[in-house]
């Protein structure tokens, strides 16, 4: 017993490591950069310049070499003979995302209140609850991670894997646009309750409903990101 209490005692002098620490460098890089990209921090067809990127953030230039070729990638950004790497994000892009993932997370959405078991029902119930809790408490980074919990149990109801797959190359977006739009309280307690009425509709096993209020809300989320990031009000 006294060598498991000396343990005890020692077990809270080292803490557990955060787990964004075992990310590589380039990783990190990748993220900061492609969520200043996304928060219009860069201008389209902005010059991003390696070195000053690199001196900006503090590292050598090869993990921003390696993090620009990753947002070469996914399209962000384009490099051009003699101009160097330039930003592709522009508001045409923006609203193409939206269009794409409100298509797609209302027919999940749809398939959701199809096919929704007792165990997810469940699981559905008790994230709404906990995204009360945030929403109440102004906790931006749980909301933030329980709005992606919410959409993954819809996907998970939906037993739809093809259309889950075509969403997951838009995941690379929501993280950044979702934390952009959660700085707002407003748009927290607007979010809530359309997360309320969408998952209300799965449960019921209204698909017309559950497929309508998912599209609203993806458009509605979608307009509020184009307003604050570009300053484009819906219908412009």
């Amino acid at each position: 017993m006294k060598g498991n209490e000396g343990l005890d005692d020692k077990a809270d002098r080292i803490s557990r490591l955060d787990p964004q620490l075992l990310t590589s460098l380039r990783d990190h890089v990748h993220r900061a950069l492609r969520t200043a990209i996304l928060s219009g921090r860069f201008a389209p067809d902005e010059r991003l310049n390696e070195r000053q990127l690199a001196e900006q953030m503090g590292v050598s230039t090869t993990p921003v070499k390696e993090a620009l070729r990753q947002l070469e990638a996914e399209g962000l950004v384009e490099t051009l003979s003699r101009r160097g790497v330039i930003v592709r994000f522009n508001v045409d892009w923006a609203e193409e995302t939206i269009l794409a993932r409100a298509a797609l997370e209302s027919m999940i959405a749809h398939l959701a209140a199809k096919r929704l078991d007792p165990d997810t029902r469940k699981v559905l119930e008790q994230t709404i609850e906990r995204m009360q809790v945030a929403t109440d408490g102004g906790g931006v980074d749980d909301l933030i991670g329980l709005n992606e919990t919410f959409h993954d149990q819809i996907h998970l109801a939906s037993q739809c894997r093809y259309l889950a797959k075509m969403i997951e190359r838009q995941r690379f977006y929501d993280a950044s646009i979702r934390r952009i739009i959660h700085l707002d309280p407003d748009e927290c307690a607007k979010a809530l309750e359309e997360h309320k009425t969408i998952a209300q509709a799965i449960i019921d096993g209204e698909t017309e409903r559950a497929e309508k209020a998912m599209r609203d809300h993806v458009m509605r989320s979608g307009a509020t990101y184009l307003k604050m990031v570009f300053d484009k009000k819906g219908g412009d």
